[in-house]
């Protein structure tokens, strides 16, 4: 399967849909409270950001999805800088709610963008990337199992013109079995 091919995952917390323009108004109410974070973009508007993502998957770049959770969309996650030739994959441009963050959300979420990845797609590297600043993004990638690559420094300029150095985190499919037991076993806690 192809790492690029819109589908519906889902499990018992969550469900990702291939991201549609009618996610638009759940995802401009799931956004309320996440301008507090200097170092991440959360999209001004989510119709233009669902927009731009589409355009992206359509060019082979992306696959974008919402992330529903008890019949809404809170969020957003996407495959992004995607090789195919090379069956490698990013998971990126990710915002959860306020809500919903530190609860079993995302945990599930990435259980099934890396069981997808690995299992339906024959990924042989899925990589995260996030701001070295960004400490709660950098510790729940940790958390998941995946391992720090590098730092690649003055990566980016920011909107502001700051420089932005990016953390660079991957899991290799050896590793999935692993890391797939460890989210497995968070999400059976209570």
């Amino acid at each position: 399967m192809l790492l690029t091919e819109p589908r519906v995952l889902e499990n018992d917390h969550v469900r990702l849909e291939p991201l549609a323009l009618g996610h638009a108004d759940d995802l401009a109410e799931a956004a309320t409270g996440l301008a507090y974070a200097w170092y991440t973009s959360v999209p001004a508007s989510p119709a233009e950001e669902i927009t731009f993502r589409l355009a992206e998957r359509d060019a082979g770049r992306m696959n974008p999805w919402a992330v529903i959770h008890e019949g809404r969309a809170v969020g957003m996650t996407t495959f992004c800088s995607i090789d195919q030739p090379n069956r490698h994959v990013e998971i990126g441009y990710t915002w959860l709610a306020p809500r919903v963050q530190r609860t079993a959300v995302n945990t599930a979420a990435k259980l099934l963008l890396l069981g997808h990845a690995f299992e339906a797609c024959d990924a042989i590297a899925v990589e995260f990337r996030t701001h070295w600043h960004n400490r709660q993004s950098r510790t729940a990638i940790e958390r998941l199992g995946a391992k720090q690559d590098g730092v690649l420094r003055n990566a980016r300029l920011g909107p502001d013109g700051t420089l932005r150095d990016t953390v660079v985190y991957s899991i290799l499919p050896h590793e999935w079995p692993a890391v797939r037991l460890g989210l497995q076993t968070r999400l059976a806690r209570p």
